[in-house]
């Protein structure tokens, strides 16, 4: 029959204590970072988005990112945004970035190169993030909606390569309403959507 000495008795409790912290962290870590997919499926629509004066009009093709600092979706579409901007800025195309009204953060140093914009007119209705709208050479809006659909992004699955494609090479394309099922955060606070709701049409 073993002898529980003092000296095994407190690694016993050591090794309680380790295998408690190391739960502790791991519950706290799915709590604070691993979120559920949702699979509700969300409609974006562009009739309201303009962009500013300043840009608005021919000229080169505008893409714009809409974002929320405080939404885990966005760290899924950063490596297929960046390989965009690496791809497309070279050929003419401008990129842009409006950050969900009322937030605090910063882009990654990766996507330095997107312009920020304080609004774009319409961008209130906008019902999710992370979104992406892009302006043909005309200034018509040719695409409002997701990357992709699904839980990731990348050049696989996604919606936005095509259209970059055909309007750089001339063709038209026009997806300004968009159903698609992925991981989004609501674009709009409580507020927006109560005073927008309470004004007349």
């Amino acid at each position: 029959m073993p002898v529980f000495t003092l000296k095994n008795l407190l690694a016993c409790l050591l090794t309680l204590l380790c295998a408690v912290g190391l739960w502790w962290a791991y519950d706290w870590f799915q709590g604070r970072y691993i979120r559920t997919f949702s699979d509700q499926a969300v409609l974006f629509a562009g009739d309201t988005l303009r962009l500013p004066a300043e840009l608005s009009g021919p000229g080169a093709i505008r893409v714009v990112h809409f974002w929320d600092p405080g939404c885990p979706c966005n760290v899924g579409n950063y490596q297929h945004l960046s390989e965009l901007v690496a791809h497309y800025a070279p050929q003419g195309v401008e990129f842009y970035a409006v950050q969900r009204p009322g937030t605090h953060g910063q882009l990654p140093i990766s996507l330095g190169a997107l312009k920020p914009l304080a609004n774009v007119h319409g961008a209130e209705h906008l019902s999710a993030s992370p979104a992406i709208a892009i302006w043909d050479r005309s200034g018509k809006l040719a695409y409002i909606g997701p990357y992709s659909e699904g839980a990731t992004c990348n050049a696989s699955n996604s919606f936005v390569e095509p259209v970059l494609q055909a309007l750089s090479q001339g063709r038209p394309a026009n997806a300004t309403h968009t159903l698609a099922v992925g991981c989004y955060c609501p674009w709009a606070s409580a507020n927006q959507a109560v005073s927008s709701r309470e004004q007349p049409e």
